[in-house]
């Protein structure tokens, strides 16, 4: 399917570059590195299998990654890696394209087990034609790569070259899968040769009935595609079952199922659906990236201007809490109350959805009508004063620093419940044990608004003169106790090598050199 021709291909490992010719079939990949005496042979790593795996990756000399400029290609967890270089010193463009070719034929055997009957299955023969489905999608496949291939020798190629590799790229897209549905009835689909049991009626012709009714699908020209086949689960979702109901011509005339004069045959109705769903997901993905700003000081401060209005909720909260407008904290007291001892609150989360779906609707209309100007809703930041490089340095070590600072803070705080919990101090495991009891032994004993009303009764009484006093003992009680509590140990081992662990050397060994096959 693939071979480089031109530039050379390193292959990594134990951080040596080793040069040789790469071959690509369409089961498996093949490295015939140099070496003068002929020693090494042709290495083969298998992509046929479920578990195959590419991404790309960086090298470098000494373990630092210093070009971008590899794929890592796996046969599975546990099996050989390669790691492939592509060398290329006008950017990563042919190490993308080599990885979409990779992916492609990864995706090929993939769709191949989803969609595609089983290898020795014998209702192959019951279909005209569906012995030669693989072959078909092998060469759909190999066509795609060819195009890949020239338009990368005309240098005419998109950003991202797994656009034009459709395997691959259906399995990342929205309605890939009903893609994937129409190519598999296109490839193995055909007329039948015998009679196949069907509990249920019989075959659908040209989908004019459901697709629930019947075990089989029909293509245009009443190809068939046997129930048996259909292995991937995306054959019962509802997009598919939506999709073959209404898989009917609508008018025109069909002259074979590649073919349909005044209307779309199945597949192209499928890609022209996926299509208009890509674009939707591009437009989406651009308002994104053109909402995404650079820089730590810029990104703190945009996100200080989304959380504003929690930021004055919480902030109005606290003033009712403090008593600093006793009649705004008296009628919220009051309200709240009412709720609770009325037995209201189940009622509380479902008025709350409708209070803010009925002003989201209200906002759609006055937006519709113009009314509420072209900058609402857009975000306004200040953006941050030119600095040098030392100052962007200085900057992120700062940041770094405070992040270090709050890491250590949090793991501090997780160690101590790690020895509360794991009774590291007995005496204060046994106490903090008592007190979860006895809120436990009141749960069940007082109504649940008891409760609830105690809390909020707590809460706003703390700040009174009758009650400061005796809150800050406590608060100073508890401070106590936590320093009191001591962190659970940590051990740090010293660095090992990953490369030097025993499964490593094994798999090392299971790499040995295969004479070229397929």
């Amino acid at each position: 399917m693939a071979a480089n021709r031109k530039g050379p291909v390193l292959k990594w490992e134990n951080n040596v570059a080793w040069p040789g010719k790469l071959t690509l079939t369409d089961k498996a990949l093949y490295f015939e590195p140099v070496d003068i005496k002929g020693s090494k042979g042709v290495l083969r790593l298998d992509l046929a299998g479920d578990k195959s795996t590419v991404e790309k990756a960086k090298v470098g000399p000494l373990g630092f990654s210093l070009f971008d400029s590899a794929v890592s290609v796996s046969s599975g967890p546990g099996l050989a890696t390669w790691v492939l270089e592509f060398v290329d010193l006008g950017g990563e463009l042919r190490r993308d394209v080599w990885h979409a070719i990779i992916s492609e034929v990864i995706a090929l055997h993939t769709f191949l087990r989803e969609f595609g009957p089983g290898e020795g299955d014998k209702s192959l023969y019951q279909v005209f034609g569906a012995k030669k489905g693989k072959e078909k999608a092998i060469a759909s496949a190999s066509n795609c790569i060819a195009r890949l291939q020239a338009l990368q020798y005309m240098r005419n190629l998109p950003d991202d070259p797994i656009k034009l590799v459709q395997f691959s790229f259906l399995q990342q897209v929205a309605y890939g899968d009903i893609v994937c549905q129409t190519l598999a009835v296109n490839f193995w689909g055909g007329p039948l040769l015998t009679k196949v049991s069907d509990k249920r009626g019989d075959i659908a012709r040209a989908s004019r009935e459901s697709y629930e009714t019947f075990d089989n699908v029909s293509d245009l020209d009443g190809s068939v595609y046997l129930k048996r086949w259909m292995r991937s689960p995306s054959w019962g979702s509802t997009a598919s079952m939506n999709f073959w109901k209404n898989s009917s011509l609508r008018q025109g005339l069909v002259l074979s199922k590649h073919l349909a004069v005044a209307d779309l045959t199945l597949v192209e109705r499928a890609t022209e659906t996926c299509r208009q769903k890509y674009k939707v997901v591009e437009k989406t993905q651009a308002t994104i990236d053109a909402a995404t700003i650079k820089g730590i000081p810029s990104n703190i401060d945009l996100f200080k201007e989304l959380i504003l209005p929690l930021s004055i909720t919480a902030t109005e909260f606290e003033k009712l809490r403090c008593w600093e407008e006793p009649y705004m904290t008296v009628s919220f007291l009051a309200f709240a109350s009412t709720i609770i001892f009325r037995n209201l609150l189940q009622y509380v989360l479902p008025v709350s959805l409708i209070f803010l779906a009925t002003g989201m609707l209200t906002l759609k209309g006055l937006r519709r009508q113009g009314r509420l100007g072209r900058l609402f809703g857009i975000i306004s930041i200040r953006d941050q004063p030119s600095s040098n490089t030392i100052q962007k340095i200085i900057a992120v070590k700062d940041a770094m620093q405070n992040l270090e600072s709050y890491l250590q803070k949090v793991n501090v705080v997780l160690l101590k419940l790690r020895t509360i919990v794991l009774s590291g101090h007995p005496q204060i495991t046994t106490e903090v044990a008592l007190a979860m009891l006895s809120i436990a032994t009141v749960l069940v004993i007082v109504p649940f608004k008891y409760v609830l009303a105690f809390v909020l009764y707590d809460q706003f009484t703390r700040e009174l003169e009758f009650r400061k006093e005796m809150v800050k003992k406590f608060n100073a009680f508890l401070r106590e106790r936590w320093e009191m509590v001591p962190a659970a140990p940590v051990i740090v081992l010293p660095f090992v090598n990953e490369e030097s662990t025993p499964a490593t050397q094994e798999n090392k060994q299971l790499r040995k050199p295969t004479p070229r096959g397929d």
